[in-house]
């Protein structure tokens, strides 16, 4: 049995998941903040740091899933290792009997090959060891937990962390409705940093969507956590540190910059959407930097000095005349913005032809099960495409 969490130090263990791809932007974002011995993996980043710096994890990463605590490892070599491992630990220290926990199992290459069965398990050692202890039990809450638990259990070697985050990080707290799309806020905002993107100048989506490579890059720019206006699960645990997060808080809302030069401007042909992007426009606190117009992309006209582009237009697994119509207009929309370095996002390498230039740099994401890439395409000043 491996204890994550140094009692003399305190410093913890933490494993922090990203869409894959988005790996090295989310180390890049960990070294900003302090953390120690950061070391990525396929799909997400592990670090060091107390307390404080999982809070400061949670406010101000873009690109991380969630920040998940490292509490245990230890071998499951049979069955019984399983429940024997969970139930030793200190579990009065992370969560009170009246409150609620769930339990999030993946199984790999174990003994133990069923993640429903490892997580009923993980439940019943932490419910026996608090009953034992107080005379009763907490209780399952699945949708939103006072203590959200994730064991992973690969090769007989099982990692148990409390996730900080509760609900996924790339919910931001400024879309109520969560729209369907491969495109959610942390992979935007993690392909914006891939990108390079600096927070300067006018930035153009003329396939906006619900705006969320605008809203996100306009909070870049802000200097804005991303983690400002949401609930974390850590805020109800039995050891939250209340005075070190305010301080985070307050130091977070002085740090962000609500008048900036930079602006952002989007266009979509569909009013749905146009309506969702407006809404969480206002609801980001972004109407004086972000407007959005609901136009084609082929006859849409954007600012002067456009130095920014960033679109999601429509790909799929059915691809029809409409979506390369779609990216026929795409490609007017880059010819308007001489000068500019468009970023073009796309799960379907033959579409790209039709835009009919060459990128000159890509960048690989999965988004959902597809292998999509980021691709940049320099446009031209004096003639418009390169």
């Amino acid at each position: 049995m491996v204890y994550r969490t140094d009692p003399v130090s305190d410093i913890r263990t933490y494993d922090i998941p990203c869409t894959l791809g988005l790996e090295r932007v989310l180390e890049h974002e960990l070294l900003d903040l302090g953390a120690g011995d950061v070391k990525r993996r396929r799909g997400g980043v592990t670090a060091t740091g107390d307390q404080v710096m999982g809070y400061r994890a949670c406010l101000w990463l873009r690109s991380a899933v969630r920040v998940q605590e490292v509490l245990a490892e230890f071998d499951v070599d049979v069955e019984s290792d399983l429940y024997d491992g969970i139930v030793g630990l200190p579990w009065e220290q992370w969560i009170s009997p009246d409150d609620t926990l769930a339990v999030d199992a993946t199984v790999r290459d174990s003994v133990l090959t069923h993640s429903g069965y490892v997580a009923l398990k993980t439940k019943d050692a932490v419910c026996d060891r608090l009953r034992e202890r107080f005379g009763r039990r907490p209780n399952v809450d699945r949708d939103t937990p006072i203590l959200p638990l994730r064991l992973r259990l690969v090769k007989g070697k099982a990692t148990l962390a409390r996730d900080l985050s509760g609900d996924s990080l790339h919910k931001r707290g400024y879309r109520p409705i969560q729209v369907k799309s491969p495109l959610n806020e942390a992979v935007a905002a993690g392909l914006l940093l891939q990108a390079g993107y600096d927070g300067t100048g006018i930035m153009v989506d003329p396939m906006c969507g619900s705006a969320t490579f605008l809203i996100e890059a306009a909070w870049i720019a802000q200097d804005r956590a991303p983690g400002l206006d949401r609930r974390f699960a850590f805020t109800e645990w039995p050891d939250f540190d209340k005075a070190a997060w305010a301080a985070l808080v307050g130091e977070a809302l002085e740090r962000q910059r609500p008048s900036i030069e930079a602006r952002f401007f989007g266009a979509d042909n569909h009013a749905g959407a146009v309506s969702l992007a407006r809404r969480a426009i206002h609801d980001a606190d972004l109407q004086e930097l972000v407007r959005v117009d609901e136009a084609d992309a082929a006859t849409w006209r954007p600012p002067n000095d456009v130095r920014w582009l960033f679109s999601n237009p429509p790909w799929g697994e059915r691809l029809s005349e409409q979506v390369e119509e779609s990216w026929r207009a795409l490609a007017k929309a880059l010819r308007a913005c001489p000068g500019a370095d468009a970023h073009v996002l796309s799960g379907a390498p033959n579409l790209t032809r039709l835009i009919g230039m060459r990128s000159d740099q890509r960048w690989p994401v999965k988004t959902g099960p597809v292998d999509a890439m980021l691709l940049r395409y320099k446009i031209n000043a004096s003639r418009g495409a390169s």
